[in-house]
């Protein structure tokens, strides 16, 4: 069986990639563990010296979390445990010691685009596709932390219209709001230009890029809230469960508000 995230050193520089091309790359909670546990025990002794995360398959970098996996939430622990369990993922991914880089082709939703954005540098194929369209589909949210870290790159009122229209942003507005920093015209093309940047980062002084990594990551952790009400009042709706049922039925679903 293939494993679900690969990870492979080339002339030092760690590939991670998500493999369950059939599913466009939908994140699995082992896959998420999987992740966070390489970015955790990432060497610094030079033997690694940048990473790139990128999603098999040609089609997502990874079209969020594996919606099935929700059907076993019963209680406001459930949920706090999972948004906590992200959370961990996301600073795992921010913590790691040496610059990440997100090589985003195709679709880009929901935990894979959180896991984009907490990457250090985001460049994009010609077929991205970036957003979070819980309002539509799942009628769960984002964490605090997560809505924090958008906020930083691409600005609050950007964040609130992309939620609330539950619209993609496609690659030529990444680049002009600066969730990405270059537009490729194909997925070649793409890993190519990864490898290049990530030779090219991880020629630098690495406890420079080190220490800026974590002064970025504590100016937000500093601001770092109790959103505990927030999630359990999703996750324990009505909406969210009919939500999540109708969208793996394809259906459009009905919303409450209950």
């Amino acid at each position: 069986m293939t494993p679900e995230i690969v990870d492979e050193l080339k002339d030092g520089i760690l590939w991670i990639s998500f493999q369950r091309p059939q599913a466009r790359n939908a994140l699995t909670f082992g896959m998420y563990e999987r992740l966070a546990q390489l970015c955790t025990d990432m060497p610094t002794d030079g033997s690694v010296r940048a990473v790139v995360i990128f999603g098999a398959g040609g089609k997502a970098f990874a079209a969020g979390t594996d919606m099935t996996q929700f059907r076993a939430f019963e209680t406001p622990q459930d949920a706090l445990d999972y948004e906590g369990k992200i959370d961990e993922v996301l600073e795992a991914v921010e913590r790691c010691p040496v610059p990440t880089i997100a090589a985003v082709n195709g679709a880009c939703t929901g935990g894979g685009g959180s896991i984009a954005a907490a990457c250090d540098i985001r460049i994009a194929s010609a077929s991205l596709k970036f957003g979070f369209p819980i309002a539509r589909t799942l009628g769960n949210c984002l964490a605090a932390g997560n809505i924090a870290r958008l906020t930083e790159l691409i600005g609050a009122g950007r964040v609130r219209e992309l939620i609330f229209t539950s619209r993609l942003i496609e690659a030529e507005e990444a680049l002009a709001v600066g969730l990405v920093t270059q537009v490729l015209p194909d997925e070649e093309a793409l890993m190519a230009r990864a490898a290049e940047l990530a030779g090219q980062v991880g020629a630098m002084a690495p406890l420079t890029l080190r220490a800026t990594k974590e002064a970025m990551r504590r100016n937000r952790a500093a601001l770092k809230v109790d959103d505990s009400d927030l999630i359990i009042s999703c996750y324990m709706s009505e909406d969210f469960k009919f939500g999540m049922e109708a969208f793996l039925a394809k259906r459009k679903p009905v919303w409450t508000g209950k």
